[in-house]
Formats: C-alpha cells, structure tokens, sequence
C-alpha cells in the first residue's frame, strides 16, 4: 500500500485484485459525482450572467480563499510545494486550469448532448491512460463494467430511444472535449501514481486541506489567469446578482472543495478505474436534478440507468476468477 495525500492507494487492479466498498469509499465516489451534476446544472443557469471561463477563474479564486484558513500552515512554509513545484504545476494545470476551461469551450460549439456522451467514455480514457502511460492493463472484468456502465449513462442520454444516438453529429468542438477527458484522466492517475518525492519517507505529512491547497496554489493561478486573458482578448461583462454570488460560493465549495478533496480520497483508496465508473452516475443525477428544476418527474430509464451503472461498478469489483 502507498499513502497518498494523507489518504491509502491500494495498488492498480492488477496489484490487488479486490476492493472492499466501505461507507467511506461509497461516499467519496458517489459524493462529487453529485456536486459536479449540480455544478453543470448551475453553470447552465448563469450562461447569461458569466462567461464560463471567467466563471472558472473565479470558481478557483474563491475556493482557495476559503480553504487558506484550513492550510495557513503550508502558505506560512510553502517550501514543500516549491521543492516539488514541476508536480503539483501539473496536476494543479490538468484538473483545476485545464479540464474545465476545455469543457466550457466544448459547450461553446458543442452540444450538452454531445458533451454528456463523451464524458461517457471516461472509464475506457481511465483504462487507456493507465495501460499507455502506467504499465497498468485493464482486466476483462473492468472492461465488461466499464461496458455496463457506459451502457447506463448512454441510456440516459438516449431517454430510454436508442434512434437518438443515431442522430448525433459531432462539431468541430468536441475535440476539446476529447482533449479533456485525456486531460482529466492523466490527472486522476497522477493522483494515484505519484512521483518518487511523494511517496514513502518523502511524503510531506500534511492535511487534506494542506495537500488540496499544494494543487490549488497552481490551479487557481492557471484558471484566474486563463479568465484574465479572455477578458482582455473578449471583454465580457458579469451581471452581478444575489443568484450570482450564492452560485459562486456553491461552485466553490461544493463542486470544487467538497468534490475534489473526496475524488482525491476515492482514488487513492479504489484506483482511477473505479472512481472512473463511478463518475459516470454524474449524468445521472443532472438527469434528476434538471429534472426537478423543469417541475419533471424523472423517467423510467433515470432508474434504468442507475441500476447498469451500480450492475457496472459492482463487476468492476468481483474478485477475477
């Protein structure tokens, strides 16, 4: 077993073949898969109020004010961040700076619809980064989970006819949607797989909110700085509003805090692969939630879906023959 920002890796499936679910685990897996159908939900809502990555910069910029009081220890003696500066600037850049101002490109030019379908294909991204770039080969019963529930999400999508898939055309931007998933699997496995300077002996001890803070200190400065540059390239004017800024403090404790700090934690204890599949209940609770905020009640397939994405998940889990 490896530590990992204060929380315990387990190894890839090929080194330890079984993964226990504990209430913990089920928690930090199903928990940010919420809070980010939530944050899509919200980000839809103030598409007229904010450009989206400007939203992202400020998302980011508030999230690291609020948790410097938990991590004042690492801000007054950074010297463990700037000693491992080159690792800690590249996971901040790929899950913080990156992965979301390429989401909200893609959905300037593409489709929710498409969006949705390709974050589908995060478990085979998962499994593809992990073997190219890890030594880490997926397993049959990976791959047959990952089919389940992929299965689930594209259900979902579908609304229960599969003619619709049928009828997708892809633009031009969902390549930065494809560039986002690659994105953001490196990222999870760079979470999971850390270098030599994190590992053992060398491991700095510190918090969750300390080992948060190592990432965000590059993360928000790369989204802050992204939305500083759009600004000047395409001025855009932000519609102040009591909505506005409850939308900001959600985005940026729920979605960002809450989520990334129990992603960090799911990967750590079930591997990238796992908290992969998991993810992919997020389209499912943007079903129900968009839903809810439509006055809908959710259909027979939203239940459909939930069950192909647990079936998928929990054959993930089986110990291989």
């Amino acid at each position: 077993m490896r530590a990992l920002f204060g929380f315990v890796w387990h190894g890839s499936a090929r080194d330890s073949p079984v993964v226990r679910i504990s209430p913990r685990l089920a928690a930090n897996l199903t928990l940010p898969a919420l809070l980010w159908a939530g944050n899509a939900v919200v980000g839809r809502l103030l598409r007229d109020q904010i450009s989206p990555v400007t939203l992202n910069g400020l998302r980011w910029s508030l999230a690291l004010l609020l948790l410097a009081p938990l991590a004042w220890r690492l801000l007054r003696h950074p010297g463990a961040v700037l000693a491992r500066w080159r690792y800690f600037g590249l996971v901040g850049f790929l899950g913080m700076g990156c992965y979301n101002a390429l989401q909200y490109q893609a959905l300037h030019t593409s489709s929710p619809l498409n969006v949705t379908l390709m974050v589908a294909s995060m478990p085979v991204w998962m499994m593809a980064v992990g073997a190219l770039f890890f030594g880490v080969r997926p397993q049959r019963r990976e791959m047959l989970g990952a089919a389940l529930s992929t299965a689930g999400v594209l259900l979902v999508i579908a609304r229960g006819d599969w003619r619709v898939l049928a009828e997708l055309h892809f633009v031009p931007g969902d390549g930065y949607m494809v560039i986002a998933l690659f994105v953001w699997a490196l990222y999870s496995w760079l979470l999971a797989r850390p270098p030599a300077a994190m590992q053992g002996a060398q491991r700095p001890v510190w918090t969750w909110a300390e080992a948060l803070m190592a990432q965000l200190i590059f993360g928000a400065s790369f989204a802050l700085g992204m939305a500083g540059i759009e600004q000047v390239a395409a001025p855009a004017a932000i519609l102040w509003s009591p909505g506005l800024v409850a939308a900001l403090v959600f985005v940026a404790v729920g979605p960002s805090l809450i989520a990334y700090r129990c992603w960090s934690a799911g990967v750590a204890e079930g591997g990238p692969a796992l908290a992969a599949l998991a993810s992919n209940l997020t389209p499912v609770f943007a079903a129900v939630l968009s839903a809810a905020l439509l006055g809908l009640a959710p259909e027979w397939f939203h239940g459909a879906a939930f069950v192909l994405i647990v079936a998928g998940i929990g054959v993930s889990l089986k110990r291989s023959a």
